[in-house]
């Protein structure tokens, strides 16, 4: 199943329906009003991201050596593993409408539900795929992304939670009990924290920029409730701290946690705004920065799951750093050695933040450690 490089072993979830996704344009804050310029400001979640990502797979050469998973839609019964069948009938009719808003800023055009119904859907397929034993690991380049939407609303850019939804779906299908969800999107991924908040078989740890959104989410007091009480880990970095902040809390928070929870599966929650070059987030991470978070989620899936992996896209708005930054996730998982080059990378690697861990993560850390440690030996 794996060739020489390793990239027949992993899987890519994609249809050119998400790159018509609908977000509208951008809006301007209260009240919610287009920019008053002449040219309208596209919404920041632009198709390009995602169009582009796929483009560069297929230009470096390694989009013909990934195993094709093709996504179908998700149905009412595996949407409502997470959502209530009220607001799932709500985006129906939303869609069927013309669009609207299914929530704060969640908008979605008349193709929206069945382009967000297919993402959960390519999700799902990614995890099927894995656990089915056709690929080692799978990358789902979906869109819209899901990992902020409520079980009755939408929320920043979210319409369904595609990586909740598939969580539930390896519990069910699968009979899987111990289900780990790292995010490393740059907010906070508070809509799967709430799904399992207090689940004791679903482990949630966020990694985002601190204060950045939601506000009152991703804080390292929230540890989860009743059984799922130290199943939460939040680890609210301060802006700027870089790759080496990164693999310092990989390293010593999410690793030591993910091994004593011993998870049959590993997810990923792939938000790219925590780039060097995203208008969203203010953390300075390189496509280096993202390959070696990737190559850390495989040494643990490999240590803890016989390397089942399932990764799925989140944000990210950077429309030329974004695509380089998931080709390099999508390489770390495919064992490629040679990756395809980034123009940028020169002057990133250069910054302090690369090689230091700087003052306020290590305060960061010290507090997170300090919160779970009556939950986990560390």
């Amino acid at each position: 199943m794996t060739g020489a490089d390793g990239a027949a072993g992993t899987g890519l979830v994609f249809h050119d329906r998400y790159l018509q996704h609908n977000m509208g344009l951008a809006r301007s804050g209260s009240p919610l009003a287009p920019y008053p310029y002449a040219e309208p400001e596209p919404h920041p979640s632009s198709p390009r991201t995602v169009g582009r990502a796929k483009h560069l797979l297929d230009l470096s050469g390694l989009g013909e050596r990934l195993t094709p998973i093709a996504p179908r839609p998700a149905t009412d019964v595996e949407l409502a593993t997470i959502h209530t069948l009220d607001y799932v009938a709500r985006v129906r009719a939303l869609a069927a409408a013309g669009g609207g808003d299914a929530g704060v800023n969640a908008p979605l055009g008349p193709d929206g539900f069945a382009i967000a119904a297919l993402a959960a859907g390519g999700a799902i397929a990614a995890v099927d795929a894995v656990i089915g034993g056709v690929v080692c690991n799978a990358y789902a380049l979906v869109r819209p992304p899901g990992h902020h939407a409520l079980a009755d609303r939408g929320l920043g850019f979210c319409l369904f939670n595609n990586i909740a939804i598939a969580a539930r779906h390896a519990q069910r299908a699968y009979g899987l009990r111990r289900i780990a969800i790292i995010d490393w999107d740059v907010h906070d991924g508070n809509g799967t924290q709430e799904a399992f908040y207090a689940d004791g078989e679903v482990l949630f740890v966020s990694l985002h920029q601190d204060g950045l959104f939601p506000v009152d989410m991703g804080l390292v007091e929230q540890i989860g409730s009743g059984e799922g009480v130290g199943k939460t880990v939040n680890i609210p970095l301060p802006p700027g701290c870089g790759d080496a902040a990164y693999a310092a809390a990989i390293e010593r928070v999410v690793a030591p946690i993910v091994r004593q929870f011993a998870p049959e599966l590993l997810l990923i929650s792939c938000g790219l705004d925590a780039g060097a070059f995203d208008p969203l987030g203010r953390m300075n991470l390189s496509s280096a920065g993202f390959r070696e978070l990737t190559r850390a989620a495989m040494a643990l899936a490999d240590e803890c799951c016989d390397g089942q992996l399932v990764v799925v896209h989140e944000g990210g708005y950077s429309q030329t750093y974004v695509p380089a930054c998931t080709l390099a996730v999508i390489e770390a998982l495919a064992g490629v050695a040679e990756p395809w080059p980034d123009p940028a990378l020169a002057r990133l690697l250069i910054a302090r933040t690369r090689r230091e861990v700087g003052l306020d993560a290590e305060h960061t850390l010290t507090a997170v450690l300090s919160t779970q440690r009556p939950y986990w030996q560390l």
